[in-house]
């Protein structure tokens, strides 16, 4: 089955249809994700079939957001393994499960595709985009508790950074600096710096 095919259908199938209040996990995330999966793993020198099947995985990792965002990585593992299973191999559906879930927070991926897909979904934390995707993600997070302040999102932001690193060798030499960087703003605007 070719990519190209499957990536149509989910997106027709799934990542167009998501509720419009989705505006961080939605199919412009999905694709950001996709392309930085990509550019990762030629840094990363991955194999073009290992790269097929990092592809596949971050095409189906928020998939599971059609049905509720709580424990949607291992619902997403049940989506992909569904369109999945008449193409690839068992081993090959562990493999791209297995990347699925090292997505989900906090991330604990266990072998170098599993790095690579955790790094590209949170690439952006080190990126000029950082305050551009994380309002996107405070509105979300804002329809589901109507009460969550700036403030809140900040603390939590702070938290967040603080605990999570990169693990691919390229997002911890380009990404890790700015990431610091866009750590210190954060910090500024709740008066710690």
């Amino acid at each position: 089955m070719e990519f190209e095919t499957i990536q149509h259908t989910i997106y027709r199938d799934i990542l167009e249809k998501l509720p419009a209040h989705l505006t961080y996990h939605n199919l412009a995330h999905t694709d950001y994700v996709l392309q930085q999966a990509i550019s990762l793993a030629k840094e990363e020198k991955v194999s073009a079939y290992d790269l097929e099947l990092l592809k596949l995985a971050a095409l189906f990792h928020d998939t599971g957001f059609i049905d509720n965002p709580k424990d949607h990585e291992e619902k997403g593992c049940v989506i992909a393994e569904g369109y999945l299973s008449q193409a690839y191999s068992t081993e090959d559906l562990d493999k791209i499960k297995g990347m699925i879930m090292a997505t989900k927070i906090p991330q604990s991926p266990k072998n170098h595709l599993e790095y690579i897909l955790a790094d590209a979904d949170l690439e952006y934390l080190g990126t000029d985009l950082f305050e551009e995707v994380g309002e996107n993600l405070y509105t979300e997070l804002k329809h589901f508790n109507p009460s969550f302040t700036r403030q809140a999102w900040d603390e939590l932001q702070l938290v967040f950074m603080e605990k999570h690193h990169y693990h691919t060798e390229y997002c911890r030499q380009n990404r890790e600096p700015k990431k610091q960087e866009n750590l210190l703003t954060v910090k500024k605007r709740l008066g710690l710096v």
